[in-house]
């Protein structure tokens, strides 16, 4: 099901294969206006070798995933909101470009044009699960990271 919640056996085993800290650098291209906006993650994180996991995201779609400089099938390893990650490594980085959404529905990334002058006004809680709706990512409140964020 689109958009459906970890479950806590996923939880445990995702948990149970990534170590932390994570490290994520987020890109987000604000700044075209409209509906959608351009989500860039780099993501990189030790793991048990040989383990899959995935990655939780929200979006209109994947460009690109490429895992450990190899280039993913999109159409294979994106579906249901979670991108697959397969042969994990016991260091991995994941570089990952979607198109997503703003949202007026209190989940993810609000986006406002203010009438009165013209202003544009960005809002978030990023509340569990809604970071995945703005960038790829381990959306899980356990595994601990530490964020670097570019907006443009």
């Amino acid at each position: 099901m689109p958009g459906a919640n970890l479950t806590r056996v996923e939880a445990q085993e995702r948990f149970d294969a990534i170590q932390m800290p994570i490290h994520y650098d987020v890109a987000l291209d604000l700044g075209k206006g409209g509906r959608d906006f351009t989500s860039r993650a780099k993501i990189e994180f030790d793991a048990k070798a040989g383990s899959a996991s995935f990655l939780d995201l929200i979006a209109n779609s994947v460009e690109s995933v490429v895992l450990n400089g190899t280039d993913l099938d999109v159409s294979k390893v994106f579906a249901d909101s979670r991108i697959e990650l397969a042969n994990l490594l016991e260091h991995n980085t994941v570089e990952v470009v979607a198109n997503c959404q703003y949202s007026n529905t209190g989940e993810g990334l609000h986006r406002s044009v203010d009438p009165s002058d013209g202003n544009v006004y960005l809002y978030t809680q990023f509340e569990v699960p809604d970071a995945r709706r703005v960038y790829a990512v381990f959306d899980q409140p356990d595994l601990k990271a530490v964020f670097d964020f570019t907006v443009d």
